[in-house]
């Protein structure tokens, strides 16, 4: 039975290539700042008409109250047969440095086994992993569970418009399981289920100083300097070790991970970091990745150094994440960044902070039945292997929406987004062979997932 299964999903992979080329090719940012909102509508469109397409009896691109879309269809199962839902998203991070891709970000290239595109991996072909896992049901008996499937139009932008329509749409997307396609192994080759995923806040501070810029040679060394305060304030979010510390989140800076660990060899290779360069923080490296709060500075809004001024800035401004982990809340958060940065601030500068996203962190419940089917299925499609446990740094706001709407649920996380696959950095790919097994693995539990509630 999985040797059928196994030979209908690779059958159907040069079809999932090409397809994935077209999804690749929306320039799919939900942020109209950068890319044109049609980029999105058109991804949107797409993965309608793929659903209509394989039979699904519901299809409708939902206008989530951030102004973006998210796209929802139903292919009804047998009668009594349990319900699944089945996530992914199109949107995509910006490409960042096109100087820095090896071919174009927006275009899908081979290169050395893998496919290169932005969103291959996270979370296109998410996308693709849940339409060839039900092609390959189709094409060798039906698919046997009520299969729901909701693609989020805005999950990078953390803006929360999928998760207010499902609060007031809460009969929607009730299930009996949940699978999060948008995970990954832990490395190629190697089945993993996502336990827990850290929460995230954004801010944006904007700092001034001064009516407007002052000839340095004229006013500095008297006149307060609005970068020199931001620069300050910024460092001031880490210790000497490079730990995150944030007033009032002490409690959580030295929190552990229990579970698979994080060999630190292995982690200098998959972060790609120099030589001499040690890593910041302390404790164990999935302590400080998985279970511990995180700070990142986004971006900064400055003069840059091509063109610079000599000049003392009147403002600048900074885009700060804060990742945080299961057993705190973001809004609280987000709450102690923004006093932090505040008190933060030297000579009396003024200071906006401005929320820009949050989600909150989530814990799975690894005992259910579900996981039990689910650590079958991975084990018939990675050869026998044992399915592994880890957490994930990042964040899918929606899971915890989904958790308190629907606590029976039983909620899965796997996906495509292992170290290779440089989610979220330029040259982001997809192993065509995660693919092909993922894809695999959850048509395998979707039968078992039925065969268990029979």
């Amino acid at each position: 039975m999985a040797k059928a299964l196994a030979e209908a999903v690779a059958s159907l992979m040069p079809r999932a290539r090409e397809e994935l080329a077209e999804l690749v090719s929306f320039q799919s940012v939900a942020d109209p700042r950068q890319f044109p909102a049609s980029e999105c509508e058109k991804a949107a469109r797409w993965v309608a008409d793929a659903l209509r397409a394989e039979g699904f009896a519901e299809v409708d691109v939902l206008d989530t109250p951030d102004g973006t879309q998210s796209v929802y269809g139903c292919l009804p199962g047998p009668e009594g047969a349990p319900t699944v839902l089945l996530y992914a998203h199109y949107d995509v991070q910006p490409p960042l440095d096109l100087d820095g891709w090896d071919s174009p970000p927006f275009e899908l290239t081979e290169r050395d086994g893998r496919w290169y595109g932005r969103g291959a991996a996270d979370c296109k072909g998410g996308v693709l992993m849940h339409l060839l896992a039900l092609r390959a049901l189709r094409a060798e008996g039906g698919v046997p569970v009520t299969v729901k499937v909701i693609v989020e139009g805005s999950e990078e932008q953390g803006t929360g418009g999928l998760e207010r329509y499902a609060e007031a749409h809460p009969e929607l997307l009730t299930a009996d399981a949940i699978v999060i396609g948008d995970c990954g192994n832990f490395r190629v080759g190697l089945p993993t289920v996502t336990a827990t995923l850290r929460g995230m806040t954004l801010v944006e501070v904007d700092v001034r100083t001064l009516r407007g810029n002052l000839h340095s040679g004229q006013f500095g060394g008297a006149a307060p300097d609005a970068l020199a305060a931001l620069i300050r304030m910024l460092d001031s979010l880490r210790d000497e070790t490079g730990a995150t510390v944030v007033t009032g989140l002490e409690a959580q800076a030295g929190q552990s991970w229990e579970g698979l660990q994080y060999d630190e060899g292995m982690f200098r290779a998959d972060a790609k970091v120099l030589d001499g360069v040690g890593l910041i923080g302390t404790g164990t490296v999935a302590d400080r990745i998985w279970a511990r709060p995180a700070v990142t500075v986004l971006g900064i809004d400055c003069p840059p150094v091509v063109g610079a001024t000599p000049s003392v800035q009147a403002e600048a401004k900074a885009l700060v994440s804060l990742r945080v982990p299961p057993g705190l809340n973001a809004a609280d958060a987000q709450e102690a960044l923004a006093a932090h940065l505040k008190a933060a601030a030297p000579w009396g500068a003024q200071v906006e902070v401005t929320p820009r996203g949050q989600g909150q962190p989530f814990r799975a419940d690894t005992t259910s039945p579900a996981y039990a089917a689910m650590s079958e299925a991975l084990s018939a499609a990675y050869e026998g292997q044992e399915m592994q446990v880890a957490g994930q740094g990042g964040s899918i706001p929606l899971c915890n929406t989904l958790a308190s709407l629907y606590p029976q649920a039983e909620i899965l996380l796997i996906g495509l987004s292992e170290p290779e696959a440089q989610i979220h950095a330029v040259n982001e790919s997809v192993s065509p062979e995660e693919l092909e097994r993922l894809s695999l693995a959850e048509a395998l539990f979707l039968r078992g997932y039925a065969e268990s509630k029979a």
